[in-house]
């Protein structure tokens, strides 16, 4: 892809952020082919924002999310500032296409990362860690049939990222649980309606969270001190509706709660009273 080409099919994607609308496809001659031009898209669609960055979102590290949309391994996408609220939170489903809620353990970057070739062990990243959050995540794709979209155009679409809801810091001894078979329980309307294990992702979120890093160190991504990574749905995503109310019960880890508002099309993304999670880095230029 030329830059103009990038520049369009970001365009496109920051009209589909920014009005919360859906499209067939990116523009004619502007779709990425690959990987690499896809995540080209995804920096400028980051540049065009021009908003704080909070930190990254992993997608797909759930085999059964890689079946539904037909990719075989994990996406890297951005999670800004704005868009990211701590829980009690009230959020307006709106246009949702996805119309689901995932609870993910959440890890904050606490010594920056800068890009390298050699891979880093999962040891060596953990030391780089200095924080864990329960989360919920409210995924959207701008594309309407994002099942058929592929790898290239979903890492263009920032990996389906939207809002997303944080728990508290983990103030307990966390670093010691076997993540692996750590469980975590998601109730909607107090019925509890999933059930997985931190083995959903990956096989271990510490797991993803590594692979995300040398990921993200190969493509010369530097990872900054403060951000957060989400490392991706634990068990399986749940269908919401407005009105609902969704728990995500990680035990001694905490819980997070979302209640699904069902306002007006011209009323903010966001219903909460508090102001979204500021912590975040200026965009890369």
């Amino acid at each position: 892809m030329n830059p103009d080409q990038i520049d369009r099919a970001a365009a496109a994607v920051v009209d589909g952020w920014l009005r919360d609308i859906h499209f067939d496809a990116l523009p004619d001659g502007a779709a990425p082919a690959d990987l690499d031009n896809g995540y080209a898209v995804q920096a400028r669609f980051a540049e065009r924002l021009d908003t704080l960055q909070a930190g990254w979102k992993l997608a797909c590290t759930n085999v059964a999310g890689q079946r539904h949309v037909n990719v075989g391994h994990p996406l890297i996408g951005r999670l800004f500032a704005d868009r990211v609220y701590p829980a009690p939170a009230t959020i307006a489903l709106r246009a949702n296409g996805m119309r689901v809620a995932e609870a993910e353990f959440c890890f904050r970057i606490g010594l920056g990362l800068a890009p390298g070739d050699a891979p880093l062990e999962r040891d060596e990243i953990m030391a780089a860690v200095d924080a864990l959050y329960p989360a919920v995540e409210l995924p959207d794709s701008r594309f309407v049939d994002f099942a058929r979209a592929g790898a290239a155009a979903l890492a263009a679409d920032n990996a389906c990222a939207r809002e997303f809801v944080l728990g508290a810091e983990v103030t307990g001894r966390w670093r010691d649980i076997a993540f692996e078979r750590y469980p975590v329980a998601v109730y909607r309307n107090g019925e509890r309606a999933v059930e997985g294990t931190g083995g959903d992702v990956l096989g271990d979120p510490r797991d993803a969270l590594a692979w995300f890093v040398n990921e993200c160190r190969r493509r010369g991504l530097p990872l900054k001190s403060g951000q957060l990574v989400t490392t991706g749905v634990v068990g399986a995503p749940l269908p919401i509706a407005a009105g609902d109310t969704v728990r995500a019960d990680f035990g001694m880890l905490g819980e997070v709660s979302v209640t699904i508002a069902d306002l007006p099309a011209d009323q903010p993304l966001a219903a909460n009273p508090d102001q979204p999670v500021s912590r975040g880095q200026e965009p890369d230029r």
